[in-house]
Formats: C-alpha cells, sequence, structure tokens
C-alpha cells in the first residue's frame, strides 16, 4: 500500500511483576518488537520499562521509528519520577497520567498487541475492546494473556470480537494480525459500536455490523 501511512503497532503488557523474571517472555517481546520492525511498521508503546521496553529493543533493531507515549509531564519527570526508560525516537510527553495516557496509546495505533499484563493492560485492553481496534494476544506469557476468553466471555458476558487473535509464536501473531487489520475497518467516530446499534444501516463495514452473532 504505497500511498497509504505505515501501519502504527502498540505494545501493551506488563511494566513490573513476576512476568520480568521470565527469560523466555522476554525474549517473545523482543521478538515481537522485531517482528514489527521488519514489517515496516511503527512501532507505539506507553514509553514504560518491562515486556513493552523489551519489544522496543526489538524494534529498534530492525530499524523502525519507535514513539512512547508517556504519562509524564517533561522528559525530567517522565525520567526521574516515573522511572521509565528514553530510547524511543520520538516520546510525547502528555501530562495525563496512566489512564488517560491509556487512551492516546490506544488510540495512536492500528492495533495493538499484549504481552503479558495485569491490571494496567486490562485497562488498555478495554479501551482496545470497546472502540474496535484489532487486538492481538501473545499467549504464554503470563499475566492476562492467557485469561482474555475468559474476561470477555464468561465474566463480561460478552463476545470475542472477529478482529482479536491469539498465538505464543509472534511472527504468527502478527500474521493473523495483519488479516484482520485489513478485514475490520477502525471504527469512523468515538461509541460507534454504541451509538450506531440502533441505526438502520452501519456508516462504514464494521464488526459489529457484519457478524451478528459476534456483537459485542
Amino acid at each position: 500500500m504505497p500511498d497509504r501511512p505505515r501501519l502504527k503497532i502498540g505494545v501493551m503488557g506488563s511494566a513490573s511483576g513476576p512476568q520480568l523474571e521470565d527469560n523466555d517472555v522476554s525474549e517473545k517481546a523482543v521478538e515481537l518488537g522485531r517482528e514489527i520492525g521488519r514489517r515496516g511498521y511503527i512501532f507505539i508503546n506507553g514509553a514504560c520499562p518491562g515486556l513493552p521496553n523489551d519489544a522496543l529493543k526489538g524494534a529498534k533493531e530492525e530499524g523502525a521509528l519507535t514513539i512512547g507515549v508517556s504519562p509524564a509531564f517533561s522528559e525530567h519527570e517522565h525520567v526521574h519520577e516515573y522511572r521509565s526508560p528514553n530510547g524511543h525516537d520520538i516520546i510525547m510527553y502528555t501530562g495525563l497520567g496512566f489512564m488517560e495516557r491509556d487512551i492516546i496509546n490506544i488510540r495512536s495505533s492500528d492495533a495493538v498487541v499484549f504481552v503479558g499484563g495485569g491490571i494496567g493492560s486490562l485497562n488498555e485492553f478495554t479501551i482496545a475492546y470497546e472502540e474496535g481496534r484489532p487486538i492481538g494476544i501473545l499467549t504464554n506469557t503470563g499475566g492476562i494473556s492467557n485469561s482474555i476468553p475468559h474476561i470477555v466471555e464468561d465474566i463480561c458476558m460478552r463476545k470475542v470480537a472477529p478482529n482479536m487473535v491469539f498465538d505464543d509464536d509472534p511472527k504468527k501473531l502478527m500474521d493473523k494480525l495483519e488479516k484482520v487489520i485489513k478485514k475490520y475497518p477502525l471504527p469512523i467516530h468515538e461509541d460507534g459500536r454504541v451509538v450506531d446499534a440502533n441505526k438502520p444501516e452501519p456508516r462504514r463495514s464494521d464488526w459489529w455490523w457484519t457478524e451478528e452473532g459476534k456483537r459485542g
């Protein structure tokens, strides 16, 4: 797609916790970043430590343009108070704190991938799910990575969306993610899944219209 902007892939996941002690999980995160870079995509994360930062390292190895969306107000606050890395090509200092920063992070990405993850990542997942973003889950990486179907369907009684893919291999996961990015266009306005529900026809072929049995 030479006339289209490059895809922006957001990586979210564990910034702290026991998942970081598993070298295999860390290497999977690095390989995920490499895959994003190899495909010529722009890499985005929350400018945080942990598994998203491991993915950043892999993306930089492959020459990807890397962007961090920081919760901090300034570089000083980012480094000295949030104690976060600053190895990105570009860092946006939002000054919004963690929760509001998550919204910017998700909306800046054409698709998001989760590696491990705890409460903060679950917040990011909820935003991405509600806003119809394509989602990839790198399974067997600890945290919430193997629990998403249970959370969505058993606890929340919603549906795993058709633009959500799962795999424990970073390359296979990115292959799957590319397919759903092409198949399911992004919503064109905020809360489209909700506000369009009673309209006689959709404004766009959103998945919640085209696949009635999977409408969340």
